[in-house]
């Protein structure tokens, strides 16, 4: 019976300190030079002793940081902030994917490049119009799909031969570029804001388009898929999409970070 009672006891007092904690932090961050532990204290509605206490842990922590008798921000909860704002930006992507996912009735990918190699940084997908399947490395095989063509494409011509050289061209389907000179004489001939379009290239049954996007010097793209047997609605649904990519760009330029 006694450690029923003291069970129920720790669990209130923990989250009664980690709640004043959290209060301290809050004032600590809405001082950009610092502030000392009695005003702390004070803007935290908190005894001195129990803000005392508190900051010693924090500071232990590397949640703050006391320099010249005032306390800052830590490493630690810099690394907190970042982290949230990395969460609101990928989910801001999400949800533009997904706007335009329920819009086509096509999965819709996200993708970069990003220190050499192909980054696939959001898919937005439903069960009934699924995203391909990942069953070659989509990283190694961006001869064979539309999202990698559409990068490769945006590269200079050192760059992507480098590329070729670490992941070279190779059949994955009946359909795909046969050779290295073949793939890169399609990339020489496409132009500078024409979607990329895939028949059949990565797996059998499924056809992609890709719209170049470059932010920066970032080659990045939007791409969508459907099956072979709708292979009509390709284009106009990634016109469609491509037409809107002005209003899309800023949202979609916050993910080049994370």
């Amino acid at each position: 019976m006694s450690a029923d009672t003291g069970s129920t006891g720790v669990g209130p007092t923990l989250i009664g300190s980690v709640q004043r904690a959290m209060r301290l932090l809050e004032a600590a961050a809405s001082h950009e030079g610092g502030a000392p532990a009695k005003q702390l204290a004070r803007e935290s509605g908190l005894a001195l002793p129990t803000a005392y206490h508190l900051l010693r842990t924090l500071t232990h922590e590397g949640y703050l940081r006391r320099e010249n008798g005032v306390f800052v921000l830590g490493e630690a909860a810099e690394r907190l902030g970042a982290s949230a704002a990395q969460q609101k930006r990928r989910s801001m992507v999400d949800d533009v994917l997904a706007h335009w996912r329920d819009a086509i009735g096509a999965p819709v990918y996200f993708a970069l490049y990003r220190d050499g190699e192909i980054e696939v940084v959001s898919i937005a997908d439903a069960p009934g119009t699924p995203a391909v399947e990942e069953w070659a490395d989509f990283r190694e095989t961006g001869h064979a799909h539309a999202i990698g063509q559409c990068l490769l494409a945006q590269l200079d011509d050192d760059a992507r031969r480098e590329h070729l050289d670490r992941y070279p061209v190779r059949s994955l389907t009946p359909n795909t570029v046969r050779d290295e000179q073949a793939l890169l004489r399609r990339l020489d001939g496409l132009g500078r804001m024409t979607p990329v379009v895939e028949h059949q290239e990565y797996v059998l049954g499924t056809v992609c388009a890709a719209i170049p996007i470059t932010v920066g010097t970032t080659a990045a793209t939007l791409a969508i898929s459907v099956p072979s047997a709708q292979a009509e609605r390709l284009l106009p649904a990634a016109r469609a999409l491509q037409e809107d990519l002005g209003r899309l760009l800023r949202t979609l330029a916050f993910s080049i970070s994370i």
